[in-house]
């Protein structure tokens, strides 16, 4: 279907192509028999002819004999015809982008590496806007139109649907995405979409939100390593800031900054076998722990870590 979706148009734009040229040709034609008929310059030939095939007539040149109106019919029947028909053309080729778009068939994906997210609210605004900062494409899945889109339009490209349905989460191509965020308006609709995620695209990372430790659980068995808690979260952030007034802050200004960028970097092969605390000391950007293939995360805090072939350093760098 793509591509004789690809060929109609190629079709289509010849068509228009070759109408312009002929319109062109028969125009500038009569204008040349009309300027050596009727004894005016080209120019007023050209003048004369172009108000004639586009139907303005304004009268103030007109052909004196039988010649010039033989020319007359000639551009009339021919010019006329050709860009009334190219009009045609372009307004039908118009409706048709706008209905492909309007159901759908018009969809494209941006090159692999970009994010898909999966469902839709506040959050997701949120996250749009500092992926969408950093540069980095953006697909959002979810059952809304474009006219919901608000904030986020012009900053992603909507696959409209259910999350939930295979069908809609193939289109959206998840085995092309460099990572994959999974957010739902129940713990539910989570777990389904990571099982079709999962399915469809073993090898992408997952993060899923979600607030129940039963479907944390069943995402892990999924092999969704990451699960985050929004209530969890803020109720974390929260607390630390009641032990430390100024903790929130220097989350905020970690993750809320379009100067400073979190990233996991591979390790060097000269930090394999140091301990993180070296590494540390040795790296020009804030390393803020380790991800480690066997333990997870780890803060290097009350322990020193020996780094390993594999492990993963969570830094933050300017931007």
């Amino acid at each position: 279907m793509p591509f004789i979706q690809i060929l109609i148009g190629k079709v289509r734009r010849h068509q228009a192509l070759t109408l312009l040229l002929l319109a062109a040709f028969f125009t500038i034609l009569g204008a040349i028999l009309f300027s050596a008929t009727q004894h005016v310059s080209l120019g007023t030939g050209l003048y004369w002819a172009i108000t004639t095939a586009t139907t303005v007539g304004y009268g103030d040149v007109t052909p004196h004999n039988a010649a010039g109106r033989i020319i007359a019919v000639g551009v009339m029947l021919t010019a006329i015809p050709l860009f009334g028909a190219i009009f045609a053309l372009l307004a039908a080729l118009a409706t048709a982008a706008r209905l492909r778009r309007m159901i759908g068939l018009d969809f494209r994906l941006p090159p692999k590496g970009y994010v898909v997210i999966y469902g839709n609210g506040r959050i997701i605004d949120r996250v749009v806007d500092e992926l969408h900062s950093s540069g980095t494409p953006c697909v959002v899945v979810a059952d809304i139109s474009d006219d919901d889109l608000g904030p986020l339009e012009g900053r992603v490209h909507l696959v409209k649907g259910s999350p939930t349905s295979e069908g809609i989460v193939r289109k959206s191509h998840p085995e092309d995405a460099s990572q994959v965020l999974i957010t739902g308006d129940s713990d539910a609709d989570v777990l389904v979409t990571a099982v079709l995620v999962r399915h469809i695209a073993p090898s992408t990372p997952i993060i899923a939100v979600t607030d129940s430790a039963k479907i944390a659980r069943a995402l892990d068995d999924l092999g969704v390593k990451l699960t985050v808690s929004g209530d969890e979260l803020m109720g974390h952030t929260l607390a630390k800031s009641l032990e430390a007034p100024h903790a929130a802050e220097v989350l905020l200004r970690l993750v809320d900054s379009n100067g400073y960028k979190l990233q996991e970097v591979p390790v060097n092969q000269s930090d394999i076998g140091k301990q993180l605390s070296a590494v540390r000391s040795e790296h020009n950007d804030l390393v803020l722990g380790l991800v480690t293939m066997s333990h997870g995360v780890a803060l290097g805090v009350g322990t020193d870590p020996v780094v390993s072939d594999g492990d993963h350093l969570i830094v933050v760098g300017i931007r």
